[in-house]
């Protein structure tokens, strides 16, 4: 099969880094801070180039958007089995600003240029944890979507999709071209080797900018603070019912 895959990977802070707010509360400390793959991004990845290993698709294609760091991350998705990168060129205050929006209408102009066949996202990240890439993407596209998907197999010209739900699991067919989000039971991502991880530094990475695309990337949204969850009070033990009430009501809460 001929099948086109972009893939969206986004570099965020580590998620076993303590997360740490600005002494200025305009956000969260960056600087000299760990950073890596989401992993969300990750398990994108990996059904990506299942679906290449299964003779299903036919490239698989990584994209990033952010400042020059963010070519380590699609290095990282590289080595994982990503045929090549494109790294879209967005920084300083366009990148601080940077929202589920803009990148969708990044995506959906990569999409159309590359004639992409299917996209695979992370269903959010876990830095802002907006859960809406995807659906944007899917929207500006027109094109279905399979969201939280925790199994996905093409068949011929559709694709099956097993989402997690709140009751359970449903299962979906969609027409390619689709976008679909990929659930943390989706798969497991393997581990870049050494021998994989040297190729992928001969492989290519694109560079392009927004405005190569037709895309704004200017935020409609305004960030007024950013604070640190205020920190948790120390519990109580209570000998009766009567005690608990007592408590509840001194503490206003009944």
């Amino acid at each position: 099969m001929s099948a086109r895959v972009l893939v969206g990977v986004k570099r965020v802070i580590d998620y076993a880094v303590k997360i740490r707010v600005k002494p200025d509360h305009t956000g969260v400390v960056t600087d000299g801070v760990k950073h890596s793959m989401n992993p969300f991004c990750e398990i994108a990845v990996e059904e990506a180039v299942k679906l290449k290993e299964k003779k299903l698709v036919k490239e698989v294609v990584a994209v990033s958007c952010g400042p020059q760091q963010v070519q380590e991350t699609i290095r990282t998705a590289l080595a994982m089995g990503a045929d090549r990168g494109i790294h879209v060129e967005v920084s300083g205050k366009d990148y601080e600003t940077l929202g589920p929006l803009q990148v969708s209408k990044i995506l959906a102009a990569l999409a159309k240029k590359e004639q992409a066949d299917l996209i695979i996202l992370g269903k959010q990240a876990i830095d802002d944890d907006c859960n809406q890439t995807g659906q944007m993407t899917a929207a500006l596209l027109d094109w279905p979507q399979g969201t939280f998907a925790s199994e996905v197999n093409i068949e011929a010209d559709k694709l099956k999709v097993v989402r997690e739900v709140d009751g359970g699991l449903e299962t979906i067919k969609i027409k390619l071209p689709a976008v679909v989000t990929a659930d943390l039971r989706l798969n497991t991502p393997r581990y870049a080797t050494l021998p994989n991880i040297m190729k992928a530094k001969k492989k290519k990475i694109a560079n392009v900018k927004p405005a190569d695309l037709g895309v704004d990337v200017s935020s409609r949204l305004e960030v007024l603070k950013v604070d640190e969850p205020p920190q948790r009070q120390g519990g109580v033990k209570v000998e009766t019912v009567n005690d608990l009430v007592r408590k509840l009501k001194e503490a206003g809460r009944i």
